[in-house]
């Protein structure tokens, strides 16, 4: 059990399974919590999952691309192999929409809980904001797992 290699391919699939699982489990919350309509839970939601990104998430993405990198020299993959490429290209997409939807989760709870606060609706920029939110996920999600996919099967792409 000592194997360094072992151990990095467990944190990097503990760090992929972190990043897809908090990202499906948040999002699946925020969905519903928004849907409700109760201003306190969606201010109680939105705190939750800025925290959960920042607890779970943030670190994971951090190790994916660290652990990553370190298995493909310790199995001596070419860095240049058309899959990873491909997987580069998708992480970094996926990334940039999680960039964003973090700013926005962070706008949702800043505007969520200041309506929560002063007994009023969800004004409409936090509407704008979920909707954006909800769009840029797709993306992020669907890159994740087709990223899965490119790890399991390592196709010849080119």
């Amino acid at each position: 059990m000592s194997d360094p290699y072992l151990w990095i391919k467990w944190a990097h699939i503990l760090s992929a399974t972190l990043i897809f699982g908090t990202g499906l489990g948040t999002a699946f919350h925020m969905l519903a919590t928004h849907l409700r309509g109760d201003v306190r839970a969606v201010a109680a939601m939105t705190k939750n999952t800025v925290l959960a990104d920042w607890l779970f998430t943030s670190p994971a993405a951090i190790g994916q691309p660290v652990t990553g990198f370190l298995l493909v020299g310790w199995a001596g993959y070419d860095l240049l192999e058309s899959w990873l490429v491909v997987t580069y290209a998708i992480y970094a997409i996926a990334g940039g929409c999680w960039l964003k939807v973090v700013q926005l989760q962070l706008r949702m709870r800043n505007l969520a809980r200041a309506a929560s606060e002063h007994g009023e609706s969800l004004p409409p920029a936090y509407h704008r904001a979920f909707r954006l939110w909800f769009i840029l996920g797709w993306p992020a999600f669907l890159g994740m797992v087709s990223v899965f996919a490119l790890m399991v099967m390592k196709p010849d792409l080119w």
